[in-house]
């Protein structure tokens, strides 16, 4: 009776392991990551962000390179009232004009437009007022209007000196007298009713559509 008792015990020891094992081996495979470590993740900015830098110079405005001749800036009137927009547009190089002689050895009579933009009138400083035209000079020298012989020197048709009014434009010219020097690669500088600076580069010989009427003007 012993010996069954045993051998049976042994089967249903036998029988609940059975039952129970598998171990490890039963257990479901983990679902692999959906992104490995470390992927980078889109910022839908390729850049990497910030602002982009427009690489606009700063053309003609206070501290840049400056325009070439021909070009337009709008300048704000005397007195911070109303916009012209001012265009020189040629340069010539003599050495007399109106019957003056250069006393510096040349004069820079650049001619422009001015043409009033908005619904006021709008004219350019007094020179008095600290604007107005000035000649740099390559090496940074500023020759002013009156220089030498300068305001001796006239021409009829580009004189325009009053308030532009509303949708008119004038002719107007600024006269330098400059040492050869001074003349060559020198930049043409208006400072406007908000005390801003606009610079053109000024070539070094006669430049410009009206040259040949600016000459027969300068004729005595």
């Amino acid at each position: 009776m012993r010996v069954r008792t045993t051998a049976a015990t042994a089967a249903l020891l036998l029988a609940a392991l059975s039952a129970c094992g598998g171990g490890d081996d039963d257990k479901p495979a983990e679902k692999p990551p959906t992104s490995s470590p470390g992927e980078p993740t889109s910022s839908g900015d390729p850049t990497g962000g910030g602002e982009p830098s427009s690489g606009e110079p700063s053309g003609g405005g206070e501290g840049g390179e400056g325009l070439a001749l021909g070009s337009s800036a709008q300048t704000t009137g005397d007195g911070g009232t109303g916009v012209l927009e001012i265009t020189p547009d040629t340069v010539v190089f003599v050495k007399e004009g109106s019957g003056e002689t250069a006393e510096n050895g040349l004069f820079a009579v650049v001619t422009m437009k001015d043409k009033a933009m908005t619904a006021v009138a709008a004219d350019e400083p007094a020179p008095i007022s600290g604007g107005g035209w000035t000649w740099m000079a390559p090496d940074g020298e500023m020759i002013g209007w009156d220089s030498g012989n300068s305001t001796n020197v006239t021409l009829d048709k580009y004189s325009g000196a009053d308030p532009v009014q509303p949708g008119a434009y004038q002719w107007r010219s600024q006269v330098f007298d400059l040492t050869p020097a001074q003349a060559k690669g020198g930049t043409l500088i208006y400072i406007d009713g908000e005390n801003k600076a606009h610079r053109w580069q000024m070539p070094s010989a006669d430049s410009g559509p009206n040259v040949a009427e600016v000459k027969k003007q300068l004729q005595p």
